[in-house]
């Protein structure tokens, strides 16, 4: 936790959603391979066990799973075969946990969906429950786990003012916390060495710039050492093992971002240690034990590794060896990194959880993450690309019925799903809406549309301004590809997505009324001017880089307008599902509201589903069972016409 995330990803809206289609399709029999129906809870419902870890020592793992349905923390003895119950909330799911130390638990949570995350921390034996950041209207985020400074953690906190978040070192035992610096009101994050002390900055200079601030040690000042448009830039992860260079990821001066070694002092790059010819290298990791670097990560259709240390190497591939098939990610490894957690994942399983001791390379499998899913009545997500019509190559992910291939999927209802961000991607992995879809007799397809992340930055940039113009003739393009290979019949095709990918719903319906035969917009923006408005305060010292990447919300006022979907339902043909949560703090549920109040003017059909107790993507197992039923209901009636 001691790596700055890339600046992009403090204004990225997207959020893991899972998606629904109809539940029956009536579909033309004789166009049909019948897969057998599965429960639309088995794909929905919260998984039986998830998001293992392991204490420093490698004494125990915990694990969330449902209480009251609800995700909540257990902690089990490796060795035991019984585990104990740490938390015990009933209104929202844990947010997220980490191991401090060994005597603690620390996790995160909100209220409502608004994002306003507060920092808890118990006691392995459950005693001592403690709220550390307890301020109404703060949001607490973790800068660093301090992993060698057991009884304290660095935290941000947007307390002082709303826009920033200022660095504090928390003490766990008496939840005491004290500022070690002020942020001045453009930092966006923070870094400190091995050793626990605070030596980068990295700011957002003039909305548009930003700059990395280094300082020597905490009694120096900070200084600026480079500054870069946002389009461009050196990402620090973590300081050389002498705590005297920065290894990061750069794409100063190339296309892609590469993992390079950085002097602060001459402010250049040293050496490039790993770059892809054709996409970003964001990733990067290191043995704290060894103190070695040990590989890079990247995602081509699927993640992949460049591994700089042959111990590690060897280890990951006699883990492949007793895990053939699947893909694997280590989810925790204890203080002497001889203990792993693993977690196995494909295209059609959410896989299960190992424990692995490298030392005498055992393996044992901890639990299935949901075991009542069958992976071989799964459907396999294929890579595909097409190109658009001005010649850009777009990759993405076409998953079929099960029983089809690319050679006997003909005329099939299609659900195209645009992903959210926009400045993300879809990547390979389960899915479990996908699955639903494919269960339910749909074709869908998921294409990383121009701006999606990992493709470099001429991609990237091809995406300013382009909101509802080229970056939704990219999906068109895709939509009509498979028109044209003759997979989608062209009545029956369907357009959904969440939060961008909402957004490019409202929007396909609008440029395309005739292809799409329904619209399903999940927590998606509808108005240009009111979103820029209502965005959240942490946001707002990026918002001239917003305004380059999206509008100007004065000088491109007529584009913003042309690309509200909100002043164009008249435009509109097909009928519209639109969803939100009430307390979104990214898309605010007045996107929804007017949208849904403006085709009803109009006399266009719409649906609309609003949860009081939601916020951007709906988390809680109740919502999501309701919204996919209401979703799967709403296609199997408009795409069985």
């Amino acid at each position: 936790m001691n790596k700055l995330s890339n600046i992009f990803s403090l204004i990225i809206l997207t959020f893991s959603l899972f998606s629904c289609v109809n539940e029956n399709a009536k579909q033309k029999t004789n166009e049909m391979v019948i897969a057998k129906q599965i429960p639309l809870e088995n794909f929905f419902k919260n998984p039986e066990k998830s998001s293992y870890q392991i204490s420093p020592d490698g004494s125990f793992y915990s694990f969330m799973a449902p209480y009251k349905n609800r995700m909540n923390i257990f902690i089990q003895k490796i060795g035991d075969s019984s585990a104990t119950q740490l938390t015990f909330e009933e209104a929202r799911d844990i947010a997220g946990y980490f191991w401090p130390n060994n005597e603690q638990i620390v996790f995160l949570k909100d209220e409502g969906g608004d994002e306003n995350f507060h920092l808890f921390g118990v006691n392995i034996d459950g005693s001592n429950p403690i709220g550390f950041t307890d301020f109404d209207g703060v949001r607490a985020q973790i800068i660093d786990d301090l992993p060698d400074q057991k009884d304290f953690v660095v935290i941000g906190l947007n307390k002082r003012n709303k826009q920033v978040f200022d660095p504090y070192r928390l003490n766990l035992k008496t939840g005491e916390i004290s500022m070690l610096a002020e942020n001045p009101g453009n930092i966006q994050g923070w870094m400190f060495d091995h050793d626990g002390k605070l030596r980068i900055a990295t700011a957002i200079v003039d909305g548009v710039n930003q700059s990395i601030l280094y300082r020597e040690s905490e009694e120096d000042e900070f200084k600026t050492i480079i500054t870069t448009n946002f389009k461009e830039g050196f990402n620090p992860q973590f300081f050389t093992f002498d705590n005297k260079n920065i290894i990061g990821s750069s794409n100063l001066g190339r296309d892609k971002y590469a993992i390079v070694e950085f002097d602060p002092i001459t402010a250049k790059e040293v050496k490039v240690l790993y770059a892809n010819d054709d996409y970003d290298v964001n990733g990067v990791g290191y043995s704290r034990k060894r103190k070695v670097i040990t590989a890079a990560y990247f995602e081509s259709w699927k993640s992949e590794r460049h591994y700089f240390d042959s111990t590690s190497k060897a280890t990951f591939e006699k883990i492949q060896k007793q895990l053939a098939g699947y893909e694997i990610g280590i989810t925790g490894v204890n203080k002497d990194e001889n203990i792993l957690i693993l977690r196995t994942y494909s295209d059609k399983s959410l896989g299960a959880y190992y424990i692995y001791n490298s030392e005498d390379d055992k393996m044992e499998k901890i639990v299935a993450v949901s075991p009542w899913i069958d992976e071989n009545e799964m459907s396999n997500q294929l890579p595909i690309a097409y190109q658009s019509r001005d010649g850009l190559k777009i990759n993405g992910y076409l998953t079929l019925p099960k029983g089809y291939n690319m050679e006997n999927a003909k005329n099939l209802p299609v659900v195209i799903n645009p992903h959210g961000g926009p400045w993300a991607r879809d990547s390979w992995g389960f899915n479990p809406e996908i699955q639903f879809l494919a269960n339910r007799g749909y074709a869908v397809l998921q294409m990383n549309f121009r701006g999606s992340t990992g493709y470099g930055r001429k991609f990237f940039e091809a995406s300013f301004k382009k909101w509802g113009r080229e970056m939704q003739d990219d999906i068109t393009d895709g939509t009509q590809w498979l028109i044209d290979k003759g997979i989608a019949d062209s009545t029956r095709i369907a357009i959904y997505g969440g939060s961008y990918g909402g957004y490019a719903t409202l929007m396909g319906l609008v440029k395309e009324p005739k292809m799409y035969a329904a619209g399903v917009d999940y927590v998606g923006v509808s108005n240009m001017f009111t979103f820029m408005k209502t965005i959240p305060p942490y946001w707002e010292p990026m918002l001239e880089m917003m305004y380059e990447m999206v509008g100007d919300v004065e000088k491109d006022s007529a584009m913003l307008r042309e690309v509200s979907p909100v002043f164009h339902v008249d435009k509109i043909k097909a009928p519209l599902f639109i969803a939100q949560g009430a307390n979104d703090p990214r898309v605010n549920v007045d996107e929804s509201d007017q949208m849904v109040k403006a085709m009803k003017e109009k006399g266009i059909d719409v649906e609309y589903l609003v949860k009081k107790d939601e916020g951007h993507g709906f988390r809680n197992e109740e919502n999501r069972f309701e919204f996919y039923r209401a979703m799967e209901k709403f296609l199997n009636l408009q795409l069985s016409k």
